[in-house]
């Protein structure tokens, strides 16, 4: 366990205000807290990022990934924090400068939460033509290529907002992230979807911790890094490299998720129109006990196959 010198050091933890983003932070500064014997404090500072200044415009009209993180990020380059704590699912595949993931705690459930006011199981289950509130361009075109009789309206907001829509009857369903809901303890609004049936965005279940570590005590880097959840840590690897490779971002309709099952890493990665009407998918393999570039090769790997497979053909998601 890494033992801190600098008695009583306060670390500045920065995240967005929401209560889901607050309960991740809180999260990990009493970790923090507890790995360092009580001699690092945390302070929590949050932040209005331009993703939550969103409430009814899709965030690929708004400039995408990123949306949620920028501000923050400034905060820990200009010093006004120490540590930023991001869904990794909002975090773009290019960091800023000077800037590292140091840590991934334990994964929560990775699968997207079907919420619906009527009892209805699933997407599959909608009656003909209902109407879907999502402002996630991977959920509707994962949705339409299910069921495209379906509509979709753009639905944001957090779970009590959207509670209040399906209320109002804005839309006969939504979705939410089970591993938000899980940190919620709200798991009992949603039922979870199959992977089989909508690929996770990459990152999406798992929080990182991102900071400077050229310009930390290496004691502090130490700490933080100790918050790894090893299989957590390796899984965000070939997702993070799948994503890259594709140059994802909330632009493009994709999903990537990687678990260890058994003697094997598996990961599963899917691009798509954003109608549905196509759709290219792959899948591979590798065995436990892969390396870091093992994984991060993997889910490369996928990427690359869905690009050969696509044949030039795969959609480029630009601004009107």
């Amino acid at each position: 366990m890494p033992v801190v010198k600098a008695p009583k050091l306060k670390l500045k933890i920065g995240t967005r205000g929401s209560p889901l983003a607050l309960v991740q932070a809180r999260q990990v500064g009493a970790n923090i807290e507890r790995l360092s014997n009580g001699e690092v404090t945390c302070e929590i500072v949050t932040f209005t990022t331009g993703g939550d200044k969103l409430t009814t415009e899709r965030l690929i009209n708004a400039g995408g990934k990123g949306l949620f993180t920028r501000e923050i990020d400034r905060a820990v380059d200009e010093g006004r924090c120490d540590l930023a704590v991001h869904s990794l699912k909002d975090v773009p595949g290019a960091l800023p400068e000077g800037q590292a993931l140091l840590a991934f705690p334990k994964r929560e459930d990775p699968r997207d939460g079907f919420i619906s006011l009527t009892g209805v199981q699933g997407p599959r289950d909608l009656p003909e033509g209902a109407t879907v509130g999502t402002a996630s361009l991977r959920r509707e075109s994962q949705t339409l290529a299910m069921r495209p009789d379906l509509s979709i309206v753009t639905f944001r907001g957090n779970v009590q907002t959207r509670l209040k829509k399906l209320e109002d009857g804005l839309a006969d369903a939504t979705y939410l992230a089970m591993s938000g809901l899980e940190r919620l303890e709200m798991t009992h609004v949603a039922v979870p979807v199959p992977i089989t049936d909508m690929i996770p965005a990459a990152g999406q279940g798992i929080i990182t911790v991102a900071a400077r570590p050229e310009e930390m005590d290496r004691d502090i880097v130490d700490l933080l890094v100790s918050l790894n959840h090893e299989d957590t840590r390796l899984a965000a690897l070939a997702e993070r490299a799948f994503l890259v490779e594709l140059d994802g971002s909330c632009r493009t309709a994709m999903g990537g998720h990687a678990r260890l099952e058994g003697s094997e890493w598996k990961f599963d990665g899917e691009v798509l129109e954003p109608d549905g009407s196509r759709r290219w998918a792959k899948s591979g393999s590798i065995a436990a006990g892969a390396s870091d570039a093992q994984l991060a090769d993997l889910g490369r790997g996928i990427g690359e196959r869905i690009r050969e497979s696509a044949g030039g053909e795969l959609p480029a998601f630009e601004d009107d």
